[in-house]
């Protein structure tokens, strides 16, 4: 199944679309049903402030986060995978290139920081899904090495979501007898990663960065947001992969 396609059903089942929809549908039933579609538009009010309260998708994402811990550096691996996580367009400031979005930065931090502790090798993974010209691996590949004078020995960039990621390393690594990989990205994404990884034949040490945490809990908690209402596409888009890798299995 092709990016566009994956992303566009993605896209029908996740908020804002799926809400959108719940209205068009409430709206279109008003003269028809106006039981069902009042049913329709206060359920979809509700979804909405819900969806858009950091209180819920606080929550939501801690709440994937439940399986996976910091890592104490303990067990050792042979090599670091760093995951991207999407690229920031023509970027002004650095010469109309593309380059590295802060979610992708969020995790190199984390990697850069893990490379200075173990001195072990990097790859980073991540292709080119909207068709630019450099792959997020190359860009993540020219951040490490530029802005935090960090080596990366492979760049894996034809991959398209987070189950090419982990069989194209897979393919890279092996050649170099490498199979045990800390793995860094996000605390909330790691299940979905881990899981992808291992089926490709690794032996995962989850290295999660950025976990959901929240400086205290107030009547502004409870305010929707767009940031909560992004948090909580996050969510249903992680649930919806783990339901699909579940059912690949």
């Amino acid at each position: 199944m092709s990016w566009f396609i994956t992303n566009l059903i993605s896209a029908l089942l996740l908020p804002p679309l799926n809400l959108l929809l719940l209205l068009a549908l409430g709206i279109w039933a008003l003269k028809r049903r106006p039981k069902t579609a009042r049913f329709l538009l206060i359920s979809m009010f509700s979804l909405l402030w819900l969806f858009s309260s950091a209180y819920f998708s606080d929550a939501a994402l801690q709440l994937l986060e439940t399986k996976t811990a910091p890592l104490n550096n303990s067990a050792k691996a042979q090599a670091i995978v760093i995951l991207g996580g999407g690229s920031y367009f023509n970027a002004p400031e650095y010469a109309n290139q593309d380059t590295v979005n802060e979610g992708t930065l969020v995790r190199l931090r984390y990697g850069a920081r893990l490379y200075r502790q173990t001195h072990l090798p990097i790859l980073v993974t991540g292709g080119t899904p909207l068709g630019s010209n450099i792959s997020e691996a190359v860009q993540m590949k020219t951040a490490l090495e530029q802005d935090f004078q960090i080596p990366v020995r492979w760049t894996e960039g034809e991959s398209n979501n987070s189950f090419e990621n982990a069989g194209n390393s897979f393919q890279l690594l092996q050649k170099s007898g490498i199979k045990k990989i800390y793995l860094v990205t996000h605390a909330w994404h790691i299940r979905r990663a881990s899981a992808a990884f291992q089926r490709a034949g690794f032996e995962v040490i989850e290295a999660p960065t950025a976990f959901t945490t929240r400086y205290q809990t107030t009547l502004l908690t409870f305010i929707p947001n767009v940031e909560a209402l992004y948090n909580s596409k996050l969510f249903f888009h992680e649930l919806i992969g783990l339901v699909w890798y579940w059912l690949k299995s």
